[in-house]
């Protein structure tokens, strides 16, 4: 592995003009004089290539002229005396710029640019580091199969690809973004260039210094056991003191999807004081949990019976290198018995296959970025027969890719593998996670049922919107004050089904919670109800709290899109609309926000604003089926269906995925007198949506109404009691 010359240590300081050189952070060389053997693993890790300066010794990239091209934008990569130039031209016009940073080493390395006073953007094209038999030594766009157009949110000149944002705070020590909302304007800063020391341990006390320099050992406090496997027994359990897994907070900081509360990371602070993630709810993950999007790690290993029973990180990877511990199997046989599950008996492949790897079939792959493989940690069994249910993946027709889940399943059968029955409580769950009703009581169920893993329970909570549009004060009250943080989380979030008037004695508890991310869950839900004396003070800190939240998100549209939000709450319309227009100033190919703007004139009566936000979104966003919608709707509110059919149609074409569309279009159908056309439609859409029981009963609705018995039959047919 080629390790760069210039990353002994983290040793990249800012000063106020950014990077101005390289020295020696002291804390650091203090860490490398007693720790040289932590370090030597260190210089080994993902971390130590995180990020750096481009230079000859870290750009893995040729720069000889290369050029890349994608859907008509092309990329020249080349050097100019020490510098590494890139020229992005489309069309006609050409930009060079100055590539400043390397971001990553494998199996991609990415590039920064400056393109505005302090702000970096990841290039469009990345280098696949991995080497040419594997398909790498090459350039290629980050969005290989999509056409990124200039006035498209994922343009690499664009928010999302903004690197103060978007990236930065993973892969520095010590990053703070410094977002100046008036100028919208980055001012970054960190205390070292890639992650290091700092990023884990955070900075030491000086007692512990001063140890060090008079060469004494310091303190290490330890947690006395072990992982035993006695005789009889096929998995290990722990043994000795009870684990304290809580430094994998540390590391759920950058291995989870989530937003950030604070500017920055503090090591010494808990996961849920600094950010707010994301449950493992469609579209990030398949219904039965699996991971689906880019969402790292944090919310499929909480899926995991690992989890549960104590396993943590560092049990399988080595805290320093970051790499598994053991090669193969073996990394699981330290638990697992091999006389049990290394055998063809278990895994029905032959010894030493592909297919007898453990990681293959538990923790299967998935590809982003590009080039970038990255395992699922819920450690699943296959199952193809929940693949047939919900179109999830399994790993026997991952890898038999010319294969059927009828295939799998039968195979299964064959080898005599009974999956373990799924509790209804499971069941439930991945019902609605497929988008279909179950009861209130049923919903509750899942949520009270502890033999389920607590992402999964506190998934089902936060979802409880799909089963009851008012929640009970007394049925959520167990979880507000719940000893479990994210049913607490969870609670505040779902708090806005509590009816306004019993909505701020229920979660006035958890405006004190310990944990930032739950403070601002609350105060988001009581934001728009009365306050009483009593906790007047509790709820202004912790809306304070989200207001600070929001505002370090506004480089970016939904940050400005909650200010506005925030201000509706408190009915100040002046400052919703200022929000919403900032917003557009921001990340002007955002289309939800012209979306929320016109309803925002809508509900004022300004009908020609309504059709003039919409316009100038339609002709920023040409391709977004919601802003089609909206003004669909709004014609529909003008009596000119016509044109609203016209609208939804488009929509059903720019986003054939959503039956909503699908619904409307059929709606407005009926509206203009076209009934039987409708039911027609109908027809052909209950195919291509066979879980969207809405328009089942739109189809029955019409049928009745044109008294056509054939078709209400047909849509009977397909009704799910």
């Amino acid at each position: 592995m080629h390790l760069f010359s210039k990353i002994i240590v983290p040793i990249a300081i800012l000063t106020s003009t950014f990077i101005s050189s390289i020295v020696f952070a002291q804390t650091e060389q203090q860490c490398v004089a007693c720790h040289q053997e932590q370090v030597s693993g260190w210089q080994q890790s993902d971390h130590a290539k995180s990020m750096a300066i481009a230079d000859k010794n870290s750009v893995l990239a040729p720069f000889t002229e290369e050029v890349a091209e994608h859907y008509g934008q092309k990329a020249k990569f080349y050097r100019q005396s020490k510098q590494f130039k890139v020229d992005i031209s489309y069309g006609k016009s050409i930009d060079t710029y100055t590539v400043d940073y390397t971001f990553g080493h494998y199996p991609l390395q990415q590039y920064l640019v400056e393109t505005k006073q302090g702000g970096y953007q990841v290039l469009p094209f990345a280098w696949d580091s991995r080497v040419k038999d594997e398909g790498g030594q090459r350039w290629y766009h980050n969005y290989q199969d999509e056409e990124i157009k200039p006035a498209d949110r994922l343009h690499w000149r664009q928010p999302l690809q903004n690197w103060n944002g978007m990236c930065a705070d993973c892969h520095s020590d010590g990053l703070k973004r410094n977002y100046d909302l008036d100028k919208n304007q980055f001012s970054s800063t960190f205390t070292n260039i890639n992650v290091g020391c700092l990023s884990c341990h955070g900075a030491m006390s000086e007692s512990h210094l001063s140890q060090q320099q008079n060469k004494q050992s310091p303190t290490v406090a330890t947690k006395q056991g072990a992982w035993h496997r006695k005789a009889g027994q096929n998995t290990a359990k722990w043994q000795g003191e009870k684990r304290d897994n809580s430094f994998m907070e540390q590391c759920f900081a950058c291995h989870a999807l989530r937003a950030p509360l604070t500017d920055g990371i503090d090591p010494k602070k808990a996961f849920l004081d600094q950010f707010s993630p994301q449950f493992i709810q469609s579209p990030n993950y398949h219904v039965d949990g699996q991971i689906k999007e880019e969402v790292y790690v944090y919310g499929s290993f909480l899926q995991s019976k690992m989890y549960a029973n104590g396993v943590n990180c560092i049990d399988c990877h080595d805290q320093h290198t970051m790499k598994i511990k053991i090669a193969g199997n073996g990394l699981c046989l330290q638990c697992h018995a091999s006389e049990v599950f290394d055998k063809p008996e278990h895994h029905n492949h032959q010894a030493n296959s592909d297919g007898a790897q453990c990681v293959n079939c538990h923790m299967t792959e998935n590809r982003y970025m590009g080039v970038d493989d990255r395992r699922d940690h819920s450690f699943k069994i296959p199952r193809p027969d929940l693949s047939k249910k919900f179109a999830s993946p399994n790993a026997c027709t991952s890898c038999h890719q010319q294969k059927d889940n009828d295939w799998a399943v039968a195979m299964l059968k064959n080898w005599q593998v009974k999956p373990r029955a799924d509790s209804v409580s499971r069941q439930h769950f991945w019902t609605i996670k497929n988008g279909l009703p179950i009861t209130i009581e049923q919903h509750l169920a899942i949520i009270a049922d502890e033999n389920l893993d607590i992402m999964s329970r506190a998934t089902a909570l936060q979802m409880l919107g799909q089963s009851t549009e008012q929640l009970s004060a007394p049925l959520l009250k167990p979880y507000v004050t719940h000893k479990e943080e994210l049913l607490r989380l969870a609670s505040a979030n779902v708090g806005v089904l509590v009816h306004p008037g019993f909505r701020a004695e229920l979660l006035a508890p958890l405006l004190d919670d310990s944990l930032k991310a739950i403070r601002v869950a609350a105060a988001r839900a009581l934001a728009d109800v009365y306050i009483p004396e009593a906790v007047v003070a509790s709820f202004d800190q912790a809306f304070k709290e989200l207001t600070l939240a929001n505002q370090l998100s506004s480089w970016r549209g939904e940050g400005r899109l909650n200010l506005a939000s925030m201000a509706m709450a408190k009915n100040d319309l002046k400052s919703t609309e200022q929000a919403y227009k900032q917003a557009i100033e921001v990340e002007p190919y955002f289309d939800a926000v012209y979306s929320n703007l016109a309803e925002l004139y809508r509900s004022q009566g300004k009908d020609n604003q309504v059709a003039s936000v919409l316009n100038k979104g339609i002709n920023q966003v040409p391709t977004s089926a919601l802003l089609h919608y909206a003004y669909g709707l709004h014609f529909v509110r003008q009596k000119k269906l016509p044109k609203a059919i016209e609208l939804f149609k488009k929509a059903m074409v720019l986003a054939p995925q959503d039956p909503q569309y699908p619904y409307i279009y059929t709606l407005a159908l009926d509206g203009n007198g076209e009934t039987d056309k409708a039911i027609l439609l109908l027809t052909d859409y209950v195919k291509r949506y066979p879980q969207n029981q809405q328009l089942v009963e739109l189809g029955l609705s019409f049928s009745q109404k044109r008294q056509n018995r054939q078709a209400f039959e047909y849509f009977m047919s397909l009704r799910q009691d």
